[in-house]
């Protein structure tokens, strides 16, 4: 008995052409977080994120091609008196006059942007990757322990769920190869293989940040908003990346209290500024818990600045305090004019390389006081 068979040969790289696209505008959303990454971390579908894996944010250098008509490069046609030669203008477009008043509705197209939906955990990993607690040092007290679970080896016995399919099916293929029949199927019992795990202890030094916070009557909502920003990321950040690092919220006006993450994030005050309340709230903190032989202690401030006059010298001596007793002390400025606060200015006669400031004079500069604050460093 006989047939006719046809071979014929498909470009199969078709079948993934959508894959492929989608791969390629996936990296373009990548780099185009990269470097939008500071307006980004304070848009605020990300700081008011109810724990869901995605987030949709606008990111601006990241084009969608169209395609427009350009109505100057038209045929027109007109009326002339007969007389007219080649070359001859017979009329200009009509420009816009200046007219007077503060202006109106405008006719020029804005500034295009596209909503990418960007995955929380990818943006963290991204923003994380060159931060660290600056000045770690190895503590004497023990260390806190903290367990990982790696997937490192393979076994023929183990959990049905922990099957790895690829070696099963090479196993597979090599058995039925040396049967003459090179193919993947059947699988057979004695081709499975399983993933099994190597519990590893992480050990990591002791450390605590002290987050201080204005929240007096003259931190309006942008000083707040940024503030807030700040405290978001640094949180998320620091359980992230080590284990055994505890954060005591602080928050004050003409007097400092320790609070609960929930109303350091939340709850207004109003009154006045005294920020020398926080300094020596966090000097009785440390004292009394953490005694700087045993923790890495940091500490990082937010204010307008807007502190009385007579607290300054005060600040500045309770600052020097904390020093002695911090691996890094930050204090941050959220203004919107160009003048630095008379708070700021008394800072300027500290001197120590564990001191540093940051001025926000807009959303986007949250990155940058992430950058400065943490900083890592080899002690």
């Amino acid at each position: 008995m006989s047939g006719d068979f046809s071979i014929s040969r498909e470009d199969w790289s078709l079948h993934r052409k959508g894959f492929i696209d989608q791969s390629r505008h996936q990296e373009k959303v990548r780099e185009a977080i990269k470097k939008n990454l500071p307006q980004i971390i304070s848009e605020e579908a990300l700081i008011l994120n109810d724990g869901q894996k995605t987030v949709k944010v606008p990111i601006r250098s990241l084009e969608e091609y169209r395609i427009r008509y350009d109505h100057n490069k038209q045929k027109h046609v007109g009326q002339g008196n007969g007389q007219s030669k080649v070359g001859d203008v017979l009329g200009r477009e009509l420009q816009p006059a200046p007219g007077q008043g503060n202006g109106g509705a405008g006719s020029e197209p804005g500034v295009d942007y596209f909503e990418a939906e960007v995955d929380v955990d990818e943006l963290e990993d991204i923003l994380f990757a060159d931060l660290g607690l600056p000045n770690m040092e190895e503590k004497a007290a023990p260390e806190l322990e903290t367990e990982s679970y790696r997937f490192n080896d393979i076994r023929k016995k183990g959990l049905q769920g922990n099957i790895d399919r690829k070696r099963t099916l090479i196993e597979a293929f090599k058995r039925n190869a040396m049967k003459g029949a090179p193919g993947f199927f059947p699988v057979l019992p004695e081709d499975l293989r399983y993933k099994t795990w190597e519990i590893h202890h992480e050990r990591h030094s002791n450390a605590v940040v002290l987050a201080m916070m204005d929240t007096s009557g003259s931190m309006g909502n942008f000083e707040k908003y940024i503030a807030r920003t700040f405290f978001f990321w640094m949180t998320r950040f620091l359980r992230s990346k080590y284990h055994a690092v505890q954060i005591v919220f602080v928050a004050h006006h003409t007097e400092a209290k320790e609070v609960t993450e929930e109303e350091f994030f939340t709850k207004g005050e109003s009154g006045g500024t005294r920020c020398s309340s926080a300094y020596q709230l966090a000097n009785e903190i440390i004292d009394k818990r953490f005694p700087p032989q045993d923790y890495n202690i940091y500490a990082f401030h937010f204010s307008d600045g807007d502190n009385l006059s007579t607290d300054n010298e005060p600040c500045v001596r309770l600052v020097n305090e904390l020093l002695s007793k911090c691996n890094q002390f930050g204090y941050g400025e959220i203004v919107r004019s160009h003048f630095s606060s008379t708070l700021m200015n008394a800072f300027r006669k500290i001197q120590s390389p564990k001191f540093s400031t940051v001025t926000i004079r807009d959303k986007g500069e949250v990155y940058g006081a992430l950058k400065t604050f943490f900083k890592p460093t080899e002690t």
